[in-house]
């Protein structure tokens, strides 16, 4: 896996996207602490809110930025969402309102909108054998698993030296260097739709490609799956550990990073087990391995159950099977999709698959904390079993290998 390095342009590419996620790991802490500073007891609805904002960025400006520069050079829009979110990040040691916070989330998730779907449909181009392609999917999910387990690590060790303001220097910092390295990496020319092309076709051209392709269709559903369970885990962690188990704080670190072990050891398996199993399997069998996982917190809720070796494995089971759907995507989503239109493709599962996010965290949050949290596990396992059945039927065992053929 680690031989994908090799590659000069990946190689920068990666270190671009690992300094970016701790940078973007280190703001999150701080902006926890920025709010507590502004709301005091409040700050869990202000953070709330602001979660609900960056959902509500990815989902509309993503494959609308996608359409307006379509023919901008990659490098220079990676570099200038990078330069966006660096500016952005200066400017939060000086919020001293709660709407400013609000303000610049909005255009920060804006510009990592920008940033995550073009550097998708980049390394497609750069790493162009299959094997080397999944290599580096396994990479940048270890990426995004680290960079959760170990960027809280890094703001607590600053934090014993500096005050939370000083996280966002080393915010801005990994964005600067985010960019630099994009700099000084040799990007491909990647082809652009049609100059005939209207803005609103252009708008809309990445939901068309995943709608018209029936692996991706079952795409789009399973992401109702990975939603399910992400937020279960993200939302209820802390409710569960403490509230049921009656655990410290060190208990939810542990929780959380059993969720992230699960999905790192998948991905560093995920490589071997896609040359020898079809895509269509692996993550189906990732939507079940989900759904499962999400039953078996609800029946361990029902039963109320103390043991938090049962938590902790449950919590395992659902980072394995997130992997299992959400790592070989961008697989899925190059072989079904036109060249022309990938970056649009890219852009629009992005978008649509943080929609999902708007549905099942008000589920896990509000139906967990006025109905009732056996309520609530029981309705997302509900919903990853559907949307597993709905998937296995829409999406074929063969679909044909030239997206050409795929009607539009």
């Amino acid at each position: 896996m680690i031989g994908v390095l090799r590659n000069r342009t990946f190689r920068h590419l990666f270190s671009a996207q690992v300094v970016a996620l701790v940078g973007t790991g280190i703001l999150t802490v701080g902006l926890g602490l920025l709010a507590f500073d502004l709301a005091g007891s409040d700050a869990g609805a202000v953070l709330g809110t602001a979660l609900a904002i960056k959902m509500v960025a990815y989902v509309v400006v993503a494959p609308v930025v996608s359409a307006l520069t379509c023919r901008v050079p990659r490098k220079t829009l990676l570099v200038g969402a990078d330069v966006v979110r660096a500016l952005i990040a200066v400017g939060l040691p000086f919020v001293t309102e709660i709407w400013m916070i609000y303000l610049l989330v909005f255009a920060l998730q804006a510009a990592s909108a920008t940033f995550t779907p073009a550097f998708q449909s980049v390394i497609p181009s750069v790493l162009t054998a299959d094997g080397d392609y999944n290599h580096g999917l396994s990479l940048s999910r270890l990426a995004y698993d680290l960079e959760a387990v170990l960027s809280p690590v890094l703001a607590a060790a600053l934090l014993t030296v500096v005050g939370y303001n000083v996280l966002f220097v080393g915010t801005v910092v990994g964005f600067v260097l985010s960019a630099l390295l994009v700099v000084t990496a040799v990007l491909p020319q990647l082809p652009v739709p049609s100059a005939d092309m209207t803005r609103r076709r252009r708008i809309t051209l990445g939901a068309c490609e995943l709608i018209a392709n029936e692996g991706l269709r079952g795409l789009l559903v399973l992401n109702v799956v990975v939603a399910a369970g992400t937020a279960l885990v993200m939302v209820n962690t802390v409710v569960y550990v403490r509230e049921f188990l009656g655990g410290a704080d060190v208990m939810v670190a542990a929780a959380l990073g059993c969720f992230g072990a699960g999905s790192m050891v998948t991905a560093l398996t995920l490589p071997r087990l896609l040359r020898a199993v079809a895509v269509r399997t692996v993550m189906l069998g990732g939507a079940v391995v989900t759904s499962a996982g999400l039953a078996g917190v609800s029946a361990l809720l029902m039963i109320g159950s103390g043991r938090p070796e049962l938590l902790m494995a449950t919590w395992v089971v659902l980072g394995l099977g997130g992997c299992l759907i959400t790592t070989p995507s961008a697989r899925l989503i190059v072989d079904a999709s036109r060249p022309t239109r990938r970056s649009a493709a890219f852009a629009a599962q992005f978008s649509l698959s943080h929609a999902c996010f708007l549905v099942t965290y008000p589920i896990a949050g509000w139906v967990g904390a006025v109905v009732g949290h056996v309520e609530a596990a029981t309705i997302l396992a509900t919903l990853a079993i559907l949307a597993t059945a709905a998937a296995a039927c829409i999406w074929p065992t063969r679909v044909p290998s030239d997206p050409a053929l795929t009607p539009v």
